[in-house]
């Protein structure tokens, strides 16, 4: 039988594209297998379960028979293009320009993502500063406060001005000339930046049940690029207005929020959260200079197939709209380049070392997550399959495994 023809037409870092000929007799013998599929197991008016003419078969499922042949081609010249293509592809390959006549040969291209080969050549002999902040009474009261904050309930205020911190919910409707378009309610605590400076002005200004007419500028900094500086007349109504009481700061107030004997207790457990916060953030900082210097002394370069699907993985995740989409990706770039600089050397210490977690270690790390957490190992692992986050425990490991090796080879200093 023919072979399939894999053709490489186009090929740059991060990417690579393949023409893809399948002969006219592999598509006829996909098609008959298809379509024995079908056979065993059709049920047509006259006939027993798997009995019916192949003919009619092919005839009453066509469009599911000519399906399941191109996806066995398909799978079949992927199969096919690693086998003869040297790559590494990130994930599974787009189908471009399918051609598909009756009788004829099948013809398509492969578009895939492909990790670039790149060579370390200097891993260490780097000198990194780690400097822990230091954790200050203010910033212990700060989070006191917070907890103070989650734990308040809303009470409607109903006479006077909102304050900062208070919650208000409103109607902003577009205003042109004498008439008033698309209004929308919002509910949104001022002060925390949810609505531009204009509007949160206004409405520091009025009192529940009050409507104001107002022209306000989105300021210079707004997400949305094309916004940026624009004016809107708009109409805002002030509906109601809801204010939090602190509970007091007092030994009540610690015994409620855990097991604590008194506030003291509370504070001391809140400044070492605070601390060991500190000290990850510091330890973060010394890993993501190292990737720098790294990147820097090694030439590394984030290729442009490679920053693109990065930028789309996390447009989506965004749910950024087509029309936002070039804002967002020329603001995201050096984001996005730098996660692709960051994943290629730490992949290639991986492979490179022999780093990549073992299942005895990921099974050591959920036996202390579940001991953690005070749940059976099984029913931990359950839970992450179940939400596909398993490899994410995995991965975790293996960064760790991969930056106390590379921090082996250079000198962290305290600052």
């Amino acid at each position: 039988m023919t072979d399939i023809q894999i053709t490489k037409t186009n090929s740059e870092p991060g990417a690579a594209s393949l023409a893809v000929t399948v002969p006219a007799e592999r598509v006829r013998e996909a098609e008959h297998r298809a379509t024995r599929a079908y056979q065993t197991r059709a049920r047509l008016p006259g006939f027993r379960k798997g009995k019916a003419p192949e003919a009619m078969v092919r005839k009453q499922f066509a469009s599911d028979i000519r399906e399941q042949a191109l996806r066995d081609l398909i799978q079949a010249s992927w199969s096919r293009a690693l086998e003869q293509e040297p790559m590494k592809p990130i994930a599974d390959p787009h189908i471009h320009d399918l051609k598909w006549e009756e009788g004829a040969a099948v013809t398509f291209t492969f578009h895939v993502e492909v990790k670039p080969d790149i060579t370390l050549a200097r891993l260490g002999g780097f000198t990194l500063k780690r400097t822990v902040a230091p954790v200050t009474d203010a910033h212990v009261q700060a989070q006191l406060d917070t907890l103070r904050e989650q734990r308040a309930p809303w009470a409607p205020v109903a006479e006077g001005k909102p304050t900062l911190k208070d919650l208000v919910h409103v109607t902003i409707a577009q205003r042109e000339g004498t008439e008033v378009k698309d209004p929308q309610p919002y509910h949104f605590v001022l002060g925390e930046g949810r609505a531009i400076p204009e509007v949160e002005e206004r409405i520091l200004g009025m009192t529940p049940g009050q409507m104001v007419e107002a022209t306000v500028r989105f300021p210079d900094d707004f997400p949305e690029v094309a916004k940026r500086g624009q004016t809107r007349d708009i109409q805002l109504t002030l509906h109601e207005v809801k204010r939090q009481t602190l509970q007091v700061l007092d030994d009540a107030f610690a015994r409620e929020i855990g097991d604590f004997d008194s506030l003291d207790a509370l504070r001391r457990a809140v400044r070492e959260d605070l601390e060991r916060e500190a000290a990850r953030d510091a330890d973060a900082h010394v890993k993501a200079e190292l990737v720098t210097q790294l990147v820097a002394a090694n030439n590394v370069t984030a290729p442009r197939p490679l920053v693109e699907r990065v930028i789309l993985t996390y447009a989506q995740a965004y749910s950024i709209g087509e029309d936002k989409l070039p804002d967002f990706a020329t603001e995201f770039r050096p984001l996005a380049e730098q996660q692709v600089q960051r994943d290629l050397v730490l992949d290639w210490v991986v492979e490179q070392h022999g780093l990549r977690a073992t299942a005895d270690e990921v099974h050591q790390r959920l036996t202390e997550l579940a001991a953690r957490r005070n749940v059976p190992v099984a029913e931990l692992k359950a839970s992450l399959e179940k939400h596909q986050r398993l490899r994410e425990v995995a991965r975790g490991l293996t960064e760790e495994k991969a930056f106390a090796f590379l921090l082996s080879q250079s000198t962290v200093e305290s600052a």
